[in-house]
């Protein structure tokens, strides 16, 4: 699995029982607070190798950090996040490397294993399938509106558990089941990572608006003018194959197109198995894993938001 497809990493078969899994992401600071940032960013990129059916292994540290503008302390604070994100994924923290720069940045290296009999892509959404996803959408617009002060960061903190929270326990639920396809919902937003799953084989999806779950305050920030620098272009990666059926406000249009950071997974599983899967997910404590979409026949990859 390499660039032939959008996949979430890349798979290397190194024998007939392993595949290793590399994948590489890392991120500006969402929030102020160090420790959350090195929490979510590593989840962020812990999450690709989720999103392809693997564990992780090993993770290296990816750091970049303005020293002569802030102090170390912080540096300290975001190392441990990420650390102590990459235990909670039984992972080992094997190393990494650091760049002075203008703006910190921070994210990992990571390589996962999976049986090559059992590598979930991008590519396997089936007509009749149905779209489960894991975790609530909006954080593009939430944290840009807490930098602009338009979102006070006691509003915001609340959900950070949430963001920062690893895919391993939805995945782990998944595989018990059939899943045809998975990806995670990161920076293309939902209706980019639907499409995704949409042309990795030709196939139509519909996703039911009213059933997308979303984050306190987010149709709230995109109605009161916040955005973020991604939904312009996000909006046209999809052009001309997505149409939004109803009648949809700016604002709630918008949140079609809000890129996610430590977003949760996008599983089409059959239709028998949806509803066990959901309950099995819930029944694990992910409360907002919620049906969103149907894939149905079609001539070509097409989104139809209903």
């Amino acid at each position: 699995m390499g660039f032939d497809t959008s996949d979430d990493a890349a798979v290397y078969r190194v024998s007939p029982e392993i595949a290793l899994i590399s994948t590489v992401d890392y991120i500006t600071p969402p929030v102020d607070d160090p420790y959350w940032f090195g929490q979510i960013a590593a989840a962020n990129s812990l999450s690709d190798v989720y999103a392809m059916g693997g564990q992780p292994l090993t993770a290296l540290n990816l750091v970049m950090f303005p020293s002569k503008k802030l102090d170390m302390v912080f540096l300290k604070e975001i190392l441990r996040g990420g650390s102590d994100k990459v235990t909670e994924a039984g992972a080992s923290m094997a190393g990494g490397h650091s760049v002075d720069d203008n703006e910190p940045k921070y994210g990992l290296a990571v390589t996962g294993s999976v049986h090559p009999d059992r590598i979930l892509t991008n590519c396997g959404a089936q007509v009749g399938d149905v779209l489960i996803l894991t975790k609530p959408l909006g954080t593009g617009v939430l944290f840009n509106a807490n930098r602009s002060g338009k979102l006070a960061y006691s509003e915001l903190e609340s959900i950070l558990p949430q963001v920062a929270a690893l895919n391993r326990t939805a995945i782990e639920a998944a595989l018990k089941y059939e899943v045809h396809a998975c990806t995670d919902v990161t920076g293309f937003g939902i209706v980019g990572h639907t499409l995704e799953l949409a042309r990795g084989n030709d196939v139509q999806i519909d996703l039911i608006y009213e059933k997308l779950p979303l984050y306190p305050n987010a149709l709230r920030m995109y109605a009161k003018g916040e955005t973020t620098g991604s939904n312009k272009a996000n909006r046209k990666l999809a052009a001309g194959d997505c149409e939004i059926q109803a009648q949809r406000s700016p604002a709630e249009e918008n949140l079609l197109f809000d890129p996610q950071t430590s977003g949760g997974l996008l599983l089409a599983v059959s239709a028998t198995q949806a509803d066990d899967l959901i309950a099995s997910l819930k029944n694990e404590g992910i409360e907002t894993a919620v049906r969103v979409g149907e894939v149905v026949a079609a001539d070509r990859p097409f989104i139809r938001v209903v």
